[in-house]
């Protein structure tokens, strides 16, 4: 017991300094050549493995600083609170409002994707669809799929226009500001989510402000239309809208 107290306060020390460290130098700093012994004092301390370098690093619990998408690189190694490359591939896959491409994970993950897109292909964990002349790699689930196509589209549709995904020129601000003043109050609220998510990250805020909603509204709207949640039957939420009038009876 008390060898293995010394050898996680050797451990965690380490990582304190130097923040990552591969299996070999764990072994030195433990003062062992077991295997098993590292591994057993990394699975108290709570370690991630990275995703790129073949898994060959490590770092504790605590001590990355993950981005919103969950990564975090050091010296060049990365990490993500997902795990491997295989279960990190699959999450951003699923989370993305318009899926990936293998170019754009490269970009975000920094390391070579494509067997790892392909293992989730064929475990059916993801959808491959094509993209122009290649392809783009989507949600298992079909009706995501069906969004993320959707939203991809409409970005390359505005691409080829010469319209940013994250700007809106002043005649498409005030069309949709006047398609929004036809709508009824559920549809408005799933317009402006619809429109949200098209813009992509920051798409709430922008959203709410050009149409004067709050933004928990909009983004309700977005969360309704991409979990499929939509109710196509009431426009208000049970309860809402006007009592209804006794009709009085003429008197006789």
């Amino acid at each position: 017991m008390k060898r293995d107290l010394n050898r996680k306060s050797l451990a965690r020390n380490w990582f304190e300094d130097r923040k990552i460290a591969t299996l070999d130098e764990l072994k030195d700093c433990l003062g062992t050549d077991a295997r098993m012994t590292v591994f057993r004092t990394l699975r108290r301390l709570g370690y991630y493995s990275s995703y790129s370098h073949r898994g060959r690093f490590y770092t504790l619990h605590g001590i990355p600083v993950f981005d919103r998408l969950g990564l975090w690189s050091f010296r060049g190694v990365a990490f993500s609170s997902r795990g491997n490359l295989l279960r990190t591939a699959k999450a951003l896959v699923e989370s993305a409002d318009a899926g990936y491409t293998a170019p754009e994970l490269e970009s975000t993950l920094q390391v070579e994707v494509k067997h790892s897109l392909l293992q989730l292909v064929r475990r059916k964990l993801v959808q491959r669809r094509r993209d122009g002349r290649g392809y783009v790699y989507v949600s298992i689930d079909e009706g995501r799929c069906r969004q993320q196509l959707l939203i991809r589209e409409e970005r390359v549709a505005r691409t080829e226009v010469g319209m940013g995904a994250e700007v809106l020129p002043e005649e498409a601000k005030a069309a949709i500001v006047l398609f929004f003043s036809l709508l009824n109050e559920k549809q408005r609220r799933l317009y402006a989510g619809l429109e949200a998510a098209k813009l992509g990250y920051g798409g709430d805020r922008k959203m709410a402000e050009l149409l004067g909603l709050d933004v928990h509204t909009v983004a309700k709207g977005r969360q309704e239309l991409l979990g499929g949640a939509v109710d196509r039957g009431c426009i208000r939420q049970p309860g809402g809208g006007r009592v209804p009038m006794e009709k009085k009876r003429p008197k006789s």
